[in-house]
């Protein structure tokens, strides 16, 4: 399959003409490669260390789910991290598309994955926006779960470095409603209140949002930005290879940018 043909099957899907007017979704860099056989590294973000990934495997295309340009470049300097992949990029004829916001919306997107990981059943958007697609899900847990076996089922699932949540949760809690919604989703948490359901599970949560939210009887769990979106990256790699292109894999320099500091036992 030619670059352009699955670039056009993916449109087809998640439409990039839905991304918000602050997104960049789409091609980031297109250095004339549309009629080339696809050979197709996915990731999370692109980064420097998987434009060397993909240069070693002999990719030519890096299929992202952040996009490599959000806002209108003043300069391309060498040393600087976007620059840099350019240069790369056309010297070693790789493409960088970027599906972001429009595939947040899409069943089997971001958010649809991390409700199926959590095997989540009667799944509505939390923010609706158009044909049942939007942000975010909402959905059932049967059986339901304590709060303690619900972190303790995302601990298991999306291995997060770290998990956060809400204060003086009671970890005995029967939970049977849960919204999930992959990357920075608290600025959704009016709208998950209004779904009913006892608990949120996104990540990039401020200090003050754990306040909000656990004033108005919502549990968020916060695990962390890569760990809820990166998900949704492998199950993308799982629909590429049933179109039987001549490469397709996940990356494995994909970064997790927050660490968190273990003392010695």
């Amino acid at each position: 399959m030619k670059i352009a043909e699955l670039i056009t099957w993916f449109e087809s899907w998640a439409n990039p003409t839905w991304c918000e007017s602050w997104d960049n979704c789409g091609w980031q860099i297109e250095p004339g490669i549309l009629q080339q056989e696809a050979k197709v590294l996915v990731c999370l973000t692109p980064t420097l260390a998987v434009m060397e990934e993909a240069i070693a495997l002999h990719a030519n295309l890096i299929f992202a789910h952040h996009p490599l340009i959000f806002n209108p470049l003043k300069s391309l300097c060498r040393g600087e991290a976007i620059a840099d992949m350019v240069r790369l990029a056309f010297t070693h004829n790789i493409g960088v598309y970027t599906a972001h916001t429009n595939f947040d919306q899409v069943e089997d997107g971001t958010a649809d994955v991390l409700a199926q990981i959590l095997q989540l059943k009667d799944v509505t958007p939390i923010a609706p926006t158009q044909n049942g697609l939007g942000y975010g899900r909402v959905g059932l847990l049967e059986p339901s779960l304590t709060l303690q076996e619900l972190l303790t089922v995302i601990q298991k699932r999306l291995s997060p470095p770290d998990l956060i949540f809400s204060p003086n949760a009671d970890l005995q809690q029967v939970i049977s409603k849960v919204a999930v919604l992959g990357g920075s989703g608290a600025s959704y948490i009016s709208a998950v209140v209004k779904t009913g359901a006892e608990a949120y599970l996104t990540s990039d949560c401020k200090f003050h949002q754990f306040q909000e939210s656990r004033d108005r009887g919502l549990i968020l769990i916060d695990a962390g930005h890569y760990a809820t979106e990166r998900p949704a990256c492998d199950r993308l790699v799982e629909k590429f290879r049933f179109l039987d292109l001549d490469l397709v894999q996940l990356s494995n320099h994909d970064e997790d940018f927050r660490q968190f500091f273990q003392s010695g036992h």
